[in-house]
């Protein structure tokens, strides 16, 4: 029985990683988050009594969470390039 949840765990990871080929980096930052959060939150939780909540929970967080440290690299691709573009700009006068 063990061995069939280890092949059952390995082929649910290969699947997933085929699946976030065509993601967007929103995407994949989003998913990476609620994936970590989940197994983080599943640790938690089997340790409190219900690592199906924790999981849950984790895994809510984790995509919050990684929604927003996408949002934040956008800001800081943003501002390079501006402050690339103005840099440009200012030499060439």
């Amino acid at each position: 029985m063990k061995k069939m949840r280890t092949v059952a765990v390995i082929m649910a990871i290969l699947f997933l990683a085929a699946g976030c080929a065509g993601m967007s980096e929103t995407e994949k930052r989003t998913g990476t988050g609620a994936a970590a959060g989940a197994a983080a939150g599943a640790v938690v939780g089997s340790m409190t009594g219900s690592w199906a909540w924790g999981a849950a929970i984790g895994a809510a967080s984790g995509a919050a969470g990684g929604y927003i440290y996408d949002q934040h690299k956008k800001s800081q691709e943003k501002a390079y390039k501006d402050g690339y573009q103005e840099g440009k700009q200012s030499t060439a006068k």
